[in-house]
């Protein structure tokens, strides 16, 4: 069995990878090779009085790929408000600066436990290539030209998986921070070798580009429909859209269904398409701590009202049909899955190297039936 951490996955795992097994892992779901849990996450009130904790995890597994996997993270969640009254969601496990993320993968052939992985490069790298694989079936075979909002780590894996399918040659992105705005452009730069070019507003970055993410960590619409031009191909991370988003788009898909049930819907927190699946402690006084609810999705629609991956792949629906269509691919739902496929993916590789820290698998076996 192997420990894997960070730097050795960002060594073996490549964006071209990432996409090509969430590809072959999402096209097992419609034949029954390929199972998700989504997501759901535990939450119960802390000692910090405007703070929760969260455990959340999510499941997958691929007959095809041989594997299952569990990730799980371990977070104290506080939700504080910028300058212009949005709500931000924050985290760390035991200090600032710190954090528990984990995937277990284990054979779905013989049971054994493969490998215990450092969630945070794999989770930047599959969210990024499930926007990448957005981008491969319903953006513009001719797009060249990226319209960033946001500057974080999900950012610059988006930008990379858009490279990774399509000839990107410019990018103009926007961060409410100035030298984070900055900071991304001059990186991200020199690691593609393309032309970065940070911007003042989000419309700016949105105005003439081909494909155009919305990849932040904010709880309130960071783009908006009226920003939008015929032939644009839009993404998001956690639901950042406007209700016009949704009017604007021509074609829409989603990745796959983010949540098996709603929230109870006593609890009014939270934001739909934003950790839904959620079973939370608390009375009244410590519920007030979580954000109040923001809906998005277009005119009443939910999530499971577009058609999925699973129908983008069979050809059940029509993809893009004109160079003028907007199209939109709302990139969650499969998260459990993600992790089975890249994690293989990395667990195969270090196989194949020598790689990653060996632990005696009898550790995790037993002799007392459960």
């Amino acid at each position: 069995m192997l420990f894997i951490d960070n730097p050795t996955v960002e060594k073996v795992l490549s964006m071209d990878e990432c996409i090509d097994a969430q590809d072959i892992a999402f096209r097992g779901l419609p034949t029954g090779a390929s199972v998700h849990r989504p997501r759901i996450d535990v939450y119960v009130p802390t000692d910090r009085t405007d703070g929760y904790f969260r455990w959340g995890t999510m499941e997958g597994a691929s007959k095809d790929l041989g594997v299952f996997a569990i990730r799980m993270k371990s977070d104290i969640l506080h939700w504080p408000q910028d300058e212009q009254g949005f709500w931000k969601e924050e985290k760390y496990n035991t200090e600032p600066g710190l954090y528990c993320g984990l995937v277990m993968l284990f054979s779905t052939r013989n049971g054994a436990p493969l490998a215990i992985i450092n969630d945070g490069i794999i989770q930047h790298m599959r969210v990024g290539g499930g926007a990448g694989l957005g981008a491969k079936y319903l953006s513009r075979p001719d797009s060249h030209t990226v319209g960033m909002i946001g500057s974080g780590g999900m950012a610059r894996t988006y930008l990379e998986a858009f490279c990774s399918v399509r000839d990107i040659r410019h990018v103009k992105v926007y961060s409410p921070t100035k030298k984070n705005r900055e900071a991304y452009a001059a990186e991200m730069a020199g690691k593609l070798e393309i032309d970065v070019q940070p911007v003042n507003t989000p419309e700016e970055a949105v105005d003439g580009a081909d494909i155009v993410a919305a990849a932040t960590n904010a709880m309130q619409a960071a783009l908006k429909g009226a920003w939008l031009q015929p032939g644009q191909h839009v993404t998001d991370v956690r639901g950042e859209l406007d209700d016009d988003v949704f009017t604007r788009a021509d074609v829409i898909f989603r990745q796959g269904v983010s949540h098996s049930r709603p929230r109870n819907e006593d609890v009014e927190h939270m934001g739909d398409g934003y950790n839904n699946g959620d079973y939370i402690a608390g009375n009244a006084e410590e519920l007030e701590r979580l954000p109040k609810r923001h809906r998005s999705g277009g005119v009443g629609a939910t999530p499971k009202s577009y058609p999925s991956f699973n129908d983008l792949a069979s050809g059940n629906f029509p993809l893009r049909t004109s160079a003028d269509q907007v199209t939109l691919y709302l990139n969650s739902g499969n998260q459990g899955l993600q992790f089975a496929a890249v994690g293989a993916a990395v667990y195969n590789r270090c196989m194949e190297l020598g790689l990653g820290h060996q632990i005696p698998t009898e550790w995790f076996l037993q002799d007392i039936r459960d």
